[in-house]
């Protein structure tokens, strides 16, 4: 490698500089007071744990995407955290104990071996609420307005909210008795609403008629809260936990509705987003303009079972990354950076510690220094006047 070579950072890896930085922690600040006047306590989980900790009740998609490396003290793999859940997890089933509901929040970094898109982060600073300990809708609408906060503290007001529930397709699935080959190959596509594809498949597979039409009719059941009644008609054949989970989404659905009227909801039966490790209500928001969710989440009951204590769990996450971004579309001045005062070399430390409590930014003059004020980002200087040192 070359000298000139040595400043290069891996694709997808990159560093936050100021002002940024600063607006980046200032933001970061800012959610997790939003997310502490909701109950939801702070966890700074490690950025590097065991393997079997990291993926445990998460599938294998976390897998691949999770750094390794050994441990020289044991010889164990270890990982670099590609998703904070698994430790949040592993927090309120081993570490905290408690009986009741549990609110914990987090911020920190998290990475990826693969951008989740082209051009995207591998390293985002991963934001995020989870609610322990209660099944019922009332935490789901909990989390997903608590989202809704988060991107309208940003300037984020109107947002496309997608909601489905995997419990339908896993539902349908133990139903027509599928094979987990069977299983994964149909999954891929309803993912990509290839009715067609779905068609022959389970035409090969000689599924009988009724069972096959439901399935058929997961690629179009899609739309806005009325779909659900077409749902309960076109489905009508299905098992009882089909009709509960219609019956969950539907009340979610409206009471979101009804909290956030801005937000536009459109309902997919066939949604199946982390259907690896969810296990009720998935949801995500979008924004115009941006192809990928810049929030997202859903419930994950029984999550924390692998480390001795399966809960309800539901929750939500988001990049604070993106959300800067965001900001500074939305709000161009919001961007801008704070201005300092400029201290000579002479300058009272008393007046300079007496600006400093008082929240005001003062670089002090260094010896030699060739910079005035505003070669060094100052727009207000420190002078003495008449024997007191005022700022002009």
């Amino acid at each position: 490698m070359t000298v000139s070579d040595r400043w290069l950072l891996p694709d997808g890896i990159e560093e936050i500089l100021a002002p940024r930085a600063r607006q980046a922690e200032m933001l970061r600040r800012e959610m997790l007071d939003l997310f502490d006047c909701w109950g939801y306590e702070l966890v700074i989980p490690p950025h590097l744990e065991f393997m079997e900790s990291l993926t445990a009740g998460v599938g294998r998609d976390l897998e691949l995407q999770t750094f390794k490396v050994t441990d020289q003290l044991t010889g164990r793999t270890m990982g670099l955290r590609a998703d904070a859940t698994p430790a949040v997890a592993r927090i309120d089933a081993h570490t905290l104990t408690e009986k009741g509901p549990v609110r914990l929040c987090y911020a920190g970094t998290v990475f990826h071996t693969r951008s989740a898109s082209l051009g995207a982060t591998r390293s985002p600073i991963q934001l995020g609420a989870e609610l322990y300990g209660h099944g019922g809708v009332e935490s789901d609408i909990e989390i997903i307005s608590l989202m809704l906060e988060t991107l309208a503290a940003v300037g984020i007001e109107s947002v496309n909210l997608d909601l489905g529930h995997v419990r339908i397709y896993r539902s349908l699935v133990e139903y027509a008795g599928l094979s987990e080959a069977q299983e994964q190959k149909l999954f891929d596509a309803l993912q990509r609403k290839a009715a067609c594809e779905v068609s022959e498949l389970l035409a090969g597979w000689k599924i009988c008629s009724g069972t096959a039409e439901m399935f058929k009719a997961l690629t179009s059941l899609t739309g806005h809260v009325s779909v659900i009644n077409d749902a309960r008609a076109l489905l009508k054949e299905a098992p009882e936990a089909v009709f509960k989970a219609l019956d969950q989404l539907e009340v979610i659905a409206g009471k979101v509705a009804e909290l956030y009227p801005s937000a536009n909801l459109y309902l997919d039966m066939a949604e199946l987003r982390g259907y690896n490790y969810h296990t009720g209500v998935v949801f995500a928001a979008y924004v115009s303009g941006q192809g990928q969710a810049i929030a997202k989440g859903g419930r994950y009951d029984g999550i924390g079972r692998v480390f001795g204590r399966g809960r309800p769990a539901t929750g939500f996450s988001t990049d604070l990354k993106t959300l800067i971004k965001r900001k500074a579309v939305l709000d161009p001045e919001a961007g801008e950076e704070r201005m300092m005062i400029f201290a000579p070399v002479n300058a009272d430390p008393a007046a300079v510690q007496k600006l400093r409590r008082q929240g005001q930014r003062v670089v002090y003059q260094l010896p030699e220094q060739e910079t005035d004020a505003a070669g060094t980002g100052c727009d207000r200087q420190l002078v003495c006047r008449d024997g007191e040192w005022v700022v002009e």
